[in-house]
């Protein structure tokens, strides 16, 4: 088991004038679960095979504890990689494919046996491991993917959007399962996805990229609550928190028809940057309906005409349309699941009192809070 270390690590292709990984610095702790997410193009891969050794590192450093491994070829540097396609021998049987890095190893017949038959155990592989990997669905090719790493017993896992190929059900139970496993190993383990409800319900920190550049590293939960930026808070939370630019006023920020509280300290941070408007950001599930098209709480909140209802049975999601200033703007408001209204129908909503976050329009940023 060892910690990760990301120095100021930089990755420039050939013919880019522009990082595809902008001085990474990161720290992995032994043991951790840490899940690099953010949009396509963001350079979450390209930090994950930095650390593998499949791409150079044209400035800064890697280590794996104490060791600098910048610069040492993928075999040396003690890592066992999980890839989105697999990556199986097809003419070879689950238990060759498990054990074939050890054979070239040098390791004795016995000893690899023990190990595959083992892992198969872990992995609930044990009846497949005389098949060939065609006559294995996804799920099974998957963990016998994970079965050849485990087997190495490396010092970090590296994993590659390893569930980008599975179905939306057996993604679900197979991300449950690599979590448990990884507990249960302690292996370091750096794990890679754009999808980031896999990032939040599985790594014990996430650290979120945008354009080679790190936005935020935290845990999932302060992440929610605390995002420090208009990225991270659009991006993490599904459906994703509403974001609103309003105006500041006597006593907090104006929304639609009503004055909402925030955080002094927010607003007169923004008021010296020069700022007449700020963005807030509201989860969906902290936006109150006051008053709807039966009456009752006409005159508070913002007025938003309900598009698109979708129902989950416990609860459902209004997707609807408001107009603040001269602009519609789009929001998302949770409701409960006996509350459904219908397509057309106008809701007032303001947001709960305490939930509210206070960004820079200008620079993005968090405001205090």
């Amino acid at each position: 088991m060892a910690t990760v270390t990301y120095d100021k690590a930089t990755r420039i292709y050939p013919g880019g004038d522009k990082p595809a990984v902008d001085a990474l610095d990161l720290e992995i702790a032994d043991g951790e679960f840490l899940v690099l997410v953010g949009p396509s193009g963001c350079g979450k891969s390209t930090s994950l095979r930095m650390l593998a050794g499949l791409e150079d590192v044209n400035n800064g450093a890697i280590r794996i504890g104490e060791r600098d491994v910048t610069h040492l070829p993928p075999k040396d540097r003690d890592i066992a990689m999980v890839f989105q396609n697999y990556a199986l021998y097809p003419h070879m049987t689950v238990a060759d494919n498990m054990g074939f890095a050890l054979k070239i190893a040098g390791v004795n017949k016995a000893e690899i046996r023990s190990k595959v038959e083992e892992a198969a155990k872990i992995l609930d592989l044990t009846e497949f491991l005389d098949r060939k990997p065609k006559a294995l669905s996804g799920g099974q090719r998957q963990r016998v993917a994970m079965g050849r790493a485990i087997v190495r017993e490396p010092q970090v896992f590296l994993m590659d959007e390893p569930l980008s190929n599975l179905d939306a059900k057996l993604r679900v139970s197979t991300r449950t399962q690599i979590a448990g496993l990884q507990r249960r190993l302690g292996i370091t383990t750096v794990y890679v996805t754009h999808d980031q409800v896999e990032a939040m319900t599985m790594g014990d920190r996430v650290a979120v990229l945008k354009d080679g550049l790190l936005q935020q590293v935290d845990t999932p939960r302060n992440m929610y609550d605390r995002p420090a930026n208009l990225f991270v808070a659009g991006f993490i939370g599904s459906p994703a928190m509403n974001l609103v630019e309003v105006p500041i006023t006597d006593g907090g920020v104006k929304f639609g028809e009503s004055v909402v509280q925030v955080s002094r300290d927010a607003v007169g941070e923004a008021a010296n940057a020069g700022d007449k408007t700020v963005t807030v950001g509201v989860r969906p599930e902290h936006l109150d309906i006051v008053g709807g098209t039966e009456g009752g709480g006409e005159d508070k909140g913002l007025a938003v005409t309900v598009n698109v209802v979708e129902e989950l049975g416990a609860d459902g999601y209004v997707y609807g349309s408001a107009k603040v200033g001269t602009e519609t703007i789009d929001l998302v408001v949770r409701v409960g699941g006996r509350d459904i209204p219908m397509k057309g129908d106008q809701l007032r909503v303001v947001p709960r009192a305490g939930e509210t976050h206070v960004f820079s329009t200008s620079t993005g940023k968090r405001l205090s809070d």
